[in-house]
């Protein structure tokens, strides 16, 4: 079995102990209950990481280790951003939880045309806090050194102005002509890929994206919800761009 994640603010080079406290210690000591001589994993979430092996839990929250090795997660190509429209309800968190898991390099809200979910004042900001912590806690889940970058509520245009400085543009679109499956792809560069709401991409938008180079594509036979498109989408592009080999 892997080694559990924690998240520190820098990861601690060379060799020696090092303290874990704080809520990540407490997650060691009273949650996961850690002992002397299990293995851990440090990260800044930023693709630097330590390995260790627990010498001593101490109190309620803190877990001293030992320092054994260093680790990094290269920067990865191609970069896979997601945009993702709003979803009602928790399944915003859903979305980025899977993505997370799945592999995303980043996540962009987005305020589509026909989302019923607004972020507007205090709850966009709270929600937003909400994707970041989930992209945190799935990050950690999943064994990553690099966390998804969940970045603030984008527009229409601002997500037009990041399809047209793409490598890759596309938009999921049950009508969309050609399958993401053959769709070429770039070996570096950035890929992004708009995940519409509920009622669907709306026409202007459509238009809007295409004149920034971004081509509809369809994923397969069935309509997924807004909530699992983008985990699916993701896992398909990882396993073709070979960064699932």
């Amino acid at each position: 079995m892997t080694a559990p994640v924690f998240v520190v603010d820098e990861v601690p080079s060379g060799g020696g102990e090092f303290v874990l406290d704080g809520p990540e210690g407490r997650h060691a000591v009273s949650v996961r209950r850690l002992r002397a001589g299990e293995p851990v994993v440090l990260t800044d979430g930023r693709g630097h990481g330590a390995a260790a092996v627990v010498l001593a839990a101490e109190g309620k929250d803190q877990l001293t280790v030992e320092l054994t090795g260093s680790l990094l997660d290269p920067e990865p190509a191609p970069r896979i951003t997601v945009v993702q429209a709003l979803p009602k309800g928790e399944r915003g968190e859903l979305a980025v939880e899977t993505m997370t898991e799945t592999g995303v390099d980043a996540i962009v809200p987005w305020a589509a045309s026909r989302c019923i979910t607004q972020w507007r004042s205090e709850r966009g900001l709270k929600s937003l806090g909400k994707w970041r912590a989930t992209a945190r806690e799935a990050g950690k889940q999943a064994r990553r050194l690099r966390f998804p970058e969940v970045a603030e509520l984008a527009s229409t245009r601002e997500v037009a102005a990041l399809l047209a400085g793409a490598s890759f543009a596309g938009v999921l679109h049950e009508e969309g002509s050609a399958p993401l499956a053959t769709a070429g792809l770039p070996a570096s560069g950035d890929v992004v890929l708009v995940v519409g709401p509920e009622g669907g991409v709306s026409p202007e938008e459509l238009d809007i994206f295409a004149e920034a180079g971004a081509k509809p594509y369809r994923l397969g036979p069935s309509v997924l919800r807004t909530s699992t498109a983008g985990t699916a989408a993701v896992a398909l592009l990882l396993g073709r761009t070979g960064r699932w080999g």
